[in-house]
């Protein structure tokens, strides 16, 4: 399996490449593409206007800016391509919406199969304790952009499908009593912390939390290139972690 990484010169598009390299999950390193490239050569290029390496499928942990253009290149190579970037806005989910219609998209906001298997577990969980107040609580890196963590988000969606009445509370802005149906998310920005991720689903008498700690970004390579493996001879369509594990 040939790994094209579209943000190569990034962390975590070097982790992408270092993992290729050494033949995880079956891959191996076909090039990179980044506007940061310093000098263009035979395998990493800084558009898609000039890559013309061979691969099989594009990991792309970039910019969300940039999914227009990444689109356009898997659809006109007929390529796979993992989307593992995170902060894209309507427009741009539309976009990769649009691309799955043609070539096998994998889109999530987290790569770990941890996350995913959490996300398992808080559906099954509120299924339990359907008068449980629930509370998500993110905490990473002082450099992080976005707010909440698109994880933080995944979670609070997967809870929605067990409890469809939820609401969001992002935050908490506002004085007041929370709801019922409310699932409040907050955000902790501090040091260099990976990510950590809990659930506190409390029903007064007792409190279940479920949580799950990242002590690596190698974590999210290895969860890419999982699903790198798991898009080679898929037809075209939108898939997820929930498909990969299922």
């Amino acid at each position: 399996m040939r790994v094209l990484v579209h943000g190569i010169t990034g962390h975590m598009g070097q982790i992408i490449a270092s993992l290729a390299e050494g033949g995880f999950a079956g891959s191996t390193l076909a090039g990179g593409v980044s506007p940061d490239v310093r000098h263009e050569d035979n395998n990493n290029f800084k558009s898609f206007a000039s890559c013309n390496v061979e691969s099989d499928v594009v990991v792309d942990f970039s910019f969300h800016g940039a999914v227009k253009d990444l689109m356009d290149y898997c659809i006109a190579n007929n390529l796979p391509v993992v989307v593992a970037t995170t902060g894209h806005t309507e427009e741009e989910k539309a976009i990769i919406s649009k691309a799955s219609e043609r070539i096998p998209v994998f889109y999530s906001a987290n790569m770990s199969i941890g996350v995913a298997t959490l996300a398992d577990l808080a559906k099954k969980a509120v299924s339990a304790f359907p008068d449980a107040d629930i509370e998500i609580v993110e905490t990473h890196h002082n450099r992080k952009l976005d707010v909440p963590s698109g994880t933080a988000l995944l979670l609070a969606k997967a809870i929605k499908e067990a409890r469809p009445q939820s609401t969001f509370n992002i935050g908490r802005p506002d004085n007041g009593k929370r709801t019922k149906e409310e699932i409040g998310i907050h955000s902790l920005r501090m040091g260099n912390i990976v990510g950590i991720h809990e659930i506190h689903i409390s029903t007064g008498n007792e409190t279940l939390t479920l949580r799950h700690e990242a002590h690596s970004r190698a974590l999210f390579g290895e969860g890419a290139l999982r699903a790198a493996s798991f898009l080679i001879g898929k037809m075209p369509g939108l898939y997820d972690m929930k498909d990969m594990i299922a």
